[in-house]
């Protein structure tokens, strides 16, 4: 009986070992393949993708890269063009945007803004009357029709150039304020120097002169723009106006005539404030556009559109665009600074404030809302100090990467104290 009990028994271990032998190699293979499926994946269209990590940095990459790619979809039919965000001054698409071309009329911008820059210094009023030379009348093209010796006031002349276009207006200016066209136009390419317009060079002050000497690019037209409606805001009061008449009076008696605007965005396009338009044989059809949604101002350049309907359906598809991708973040830095301490100085303290506001244009789809702000300064400063001195810095970040910063500047000056003043001080202490 016990023989037979240890033969089961050895029949029995023989079976456990030769069943294990034949079912670890299974296990092994097995747990080899699942890790090889989960490391490497295969997508149904047979390319390998990998594992978690390197997902996670190719959906960031693609969301980077977003707007760039958007960009580069939207189809304009001029050569030219440019899309700015004017307080930041951040360029949005552009295409051909440094390729020099004439500008036709939307020259007018440059002699807008030396208006506007003449009227806030004080040089020239509203209200102050200007008389129609000659030379002013005899200007073709787009006018209004301004007689030799009729007067008008600096403000019905800003609406003769916005609205309609008024090359006969645009030289009366000229010459109220510079005593010439000549001396006028050489004050347009000082200011164009000064506003970095590398590529512009100015003939007239109406753009009616076909020399090849006069040109601009799209992204010139857009810087010129942006300093007219950022330094010049009231400049909308006039490029908003659809229509009105004016009176011209001359020997010949008074009649009215009807300005009728050239922008024909400010009834096609529901957030259009401007600007200007422009249109001869050799520079074909031109436009800057400017507009306002939800705080944000654009402006959109078209230069050289094949026909007038284009310039502005271009110009319409570069506003959407940009109001579609774009976020503004901005802190107008109203809030109060602590004095900083001051060392050795006539005074116990100086205080502080920042340089400007801060304004951030946000077109890859980050939320803004996550922007941080952080105040670098000293806890005391050694005399002395200069009012308009750095003081420090505010620095703005967005999830960890600094994205712009805002001078603190000191608001007043402190001398180094000398040892009167330290007589002064006890002085005051005790008595």
């Amino acid at each position: 009986m016990k023989r037979i009990l240890h033969k089961l028994v050895s029949v029995m271990l023989c079976l456990a070992v030769l069943a294990v032998c034949l079912f670890f190699p299974v296990c092994i293979t097995s747990a080899e393949g699942e890790n090889g499926e989960n490391g490497q994946e295969m997508q149904q269209d047979g390319t390998e993708r990998t594992g978690e990590s390197e997902s996670a940095e190719q959906s960031g990459g693609t969301e980077e890269s977003g707007a760039a790619q958007a960009g580069e979809g939207v189809q304009i039919a001029a050569p030219s063009a440019i899309l700015m965000e004017a307080s930041t001054g951040q360029v949005i698409f552009q295409k051909d945007a440094q390729m020099r071309r004439s500008p036709a009329s939307i020259t007018k911008i440059m002699t807008l803004l030396l208006i506007f820059d003449h009227l806030k210094a004080g040089k020239i009023h509203l209200d102050d009357a200007v008389t129609t030379s000659a030379h002013a009348k005899s200007m073709g093209g787009s006018q209004v029709f301004l007689e030799e010796g009729e007067v008008q006031t600096v403000d019905t002349l800003i609406k003769c150039i916005t609205v309609a276009s008024g090359n006969d207006a645009s030289v009366a200016m000229a010459e109220h304020i510079a005593g010439t066209e000549e001396e006028f136009v050489a004050m347009m390419n000082k200011k164009a120097e000064s506003l970095g317009m590398t590529d512009t060079h100015f003939e007239d002050c109406c753009g009616l002169t076909s020399s090849d000497s006069h040109y601009t690019t799209a992204k010139d037209v857009a810087l010129m723009s942006q300093a007219l409606i950022t330094e010049h805001p009231e400049i909308y009061q006039y490029t908003e106006i659809w229509m009105e008449d004016i009176t011209h009076t001359t020997r010949n008696g008074s009649s009215q005539f009807t300005l009728s605007s050239t922008n024909k965005l400010l009834k096609q396009y529901p957030y259009a404030t401007g600007l200007k338009t422009g249109s001869t044989d050799k520079a074909k059809y031109c436009l800057s556009a400017t507009a306002n949604k939800d705080g944000i101002d654009l402006i959109a350049v078209v230069m050289a559109a094949p026909d007038y309907k284009i310039r502005f359906q271009d110009a319409m598809k570069l506003l959407n665009y940009g109001f579609a991708v774009s976020s503004l973040y901005t802190d107008e830095n109203k809030d109060a600074l602590t004095a900083r301490k001051v060392t050795g100085g006539v005074a116990e303290e100086v205080q502080i404030a920042y340089r400007e506001a801060f304004r951030y244009l946000d077109t890859a789809g980050n939320d803004v809302n996550r922007i941080q702000k952080e105040i670098r300064l000293p806890e005391e400063v050694e005399a002395p100090v200069s009012k308009g001195d750095i003081a420090g810095r505010a620095i703005y970040t967005l999830d960890g990467k600094e994205i712009g910063s805002v001078d603190i500047l000191f608001s007043e000056t402190v001398e180094r104290a000398t040892y009167r003043d330290y007589v002064k001080k006890v002085f005051r202490i005790f008595f």
